[in-house]
């Protein structure tokens, strides 16, 4: 029993903070453009200061890149796409600069975690509520059913080396509470089954995303990325999976139909 309370012991902090967080984030996708933007371009911003002052940048320098990288999204969006784009790689570049060690790994993830936003963004815009809260849904399902499944069922780790507290029955749980999210906005929105497979695989992505952050901490010797989130950690540590899952779908959207009808 004692154990359980242990297992349990952030979960209230973690609540109110996330429902601080959930509260500030559907009303900005319920407004739109230009609050969810510039939410995205702030969270974005706080984001790439934490990843720069993990990875051993001095305090000026960290800020500064983190106030550039909220900028530059923030022009990347307002400019034609063709001229935007080449704005969401000079955070990274800049950070070869300042950066005194650990200067490829900042390149390499602060270019994602700008494309990530960028795509966040054009999702919101161009699909509309619906499926951002989808979106959102699929993330922080994953989460969820993650947390509670690991700590009530346990079972051998996923990669203890990397993310201790990681099971795979917490993974499996999170894939399954997003197809299950995927099964009922297809009921709604009368979308195809291939809504379900997309949920899930962005459940995997998002997941994906947490392991990488984790990995990198873990390499920094940090337990969160900032102290920013009481129960939660950073900013990053709150916006990890959402950062994977987008990523993803920037891809899916480009490739594939979406939202996919049916056949």
């Amino acid at each position: 029993m004692a154990r359980a309370r242990d297992s349990f012991s952030d979960l209230l902090t973690r609540l109110l903070t996330g429902a601080a967080v959930a509260i500030v984030g559907l009303a900005a996708i319920w407004a739109g453009y230009p609050w969810f933007t510039l939410l995205v371009a702030v969270i974005i911003g706080v984001l790439i200061w934490e990843l720069a002052h993990m990875l051993g940048a001095p305090r000026n320098p960290a800020l500064g890149l983190g106030v550039a990288g909220g900028v530059l999204l923030l022009a990347a969006k307002l400019l034609p796409i063709g001229l935007g784009l080449p704005l969401l790689a000079v955070t990274g570049l800049a950070g070869l600069s300042l950066l005194p060690r650990n200067r490829i790994l900042f390149l390499v993830v602060a270019t994602l975690i700008m494309l990530a936003s960028f795509g966040l963004i054009t999702h919101r815009d161009t699909f509309g509520v619906t499926w951002m809260l989808w979106l959102v849904l699929v993330v922080a399902v994953t989460d969820i059913a993650g947390y509670f499944a690991g700590r009530l069922i346990g079972g051998p780790k996923f990669w203890p080396r990397v993310s201790p507290k990681k099971t795979w029955s917490g993974t499996v749980a999170g894939w399954v509470g997003a197809g299950i999210v995927g099964w009922a906005f297809m009921a709604v929105t009368g979308m195809g089954p291939a809504l379900i497979g997309i949920s899930v695989a962005l459940s995997m992505a998002s997941q994906l995303g947490d392991i990488a952050e984790s990995a990198i901490k873990r390499s920094a010797g940090v337990k969160d990325s900032s102290a920013l989130l009481p129960g939660h950690g950073g900013v990053w540590d709150r916006f990890d999976g959402m950062l994977g899952a987008s990523l993803l779908l920037l891809v899916v959207e480009s490739f594939t139909g979406f939202p996919p009808v049916t056949s």
